[in-house]
């Protein structure tokens, strides 16, 4: 059972994205990527709003993710929100164990 976690980091005058680009920069980031449990983490920019940027982050079960909020990485990232005065939306999700349906796949073009 994977999870994952949906953040919408909302700033202004840019500092969302320049927060990714921190993140990014600093190897925060790539460190996240190698922690054990972690599946994917990755920003995306919505094409509506540029003061938006969105996290998927997914792990493994929830222990990887209390490991990964107990680790000094946290400290680093709410820094780095505290310095571009950033807001969050939060989205969590359960993996579907049972994966996408036949009547679903045909609508997905691989």
């Amino acid at each position: 059972m994977a999870i994952t976690v949906n953040i919408y980091y909302r700033g202004e005058n840019g500092n969302a994205k320049r927060f990714a680009e921190g993140m990014i920069s600093s190897g925060t980031v790539a460190d996240i990527r190698a922690e054990d449990g972690n599946i994917r983490y990755e920003y995306f920019f919505p094409m509506d709003d540029e003061e938006t940027v969105l996290l998927i982050d997914s792990w493994v079960n929830q222990q990887s993710i209390d490991i990964h909020h107990a680790s000094p990485m946290m400290e680093k990232i709410t820094k780095l929100r505290e310095k571009y005065d950033l807001h969050m939306k939060v989205e969590r999700y359960v993996s579907d164990e049972d994966g996408i349906p036949e009547t679903d796949k045909a609508f997905i073009q691989e």
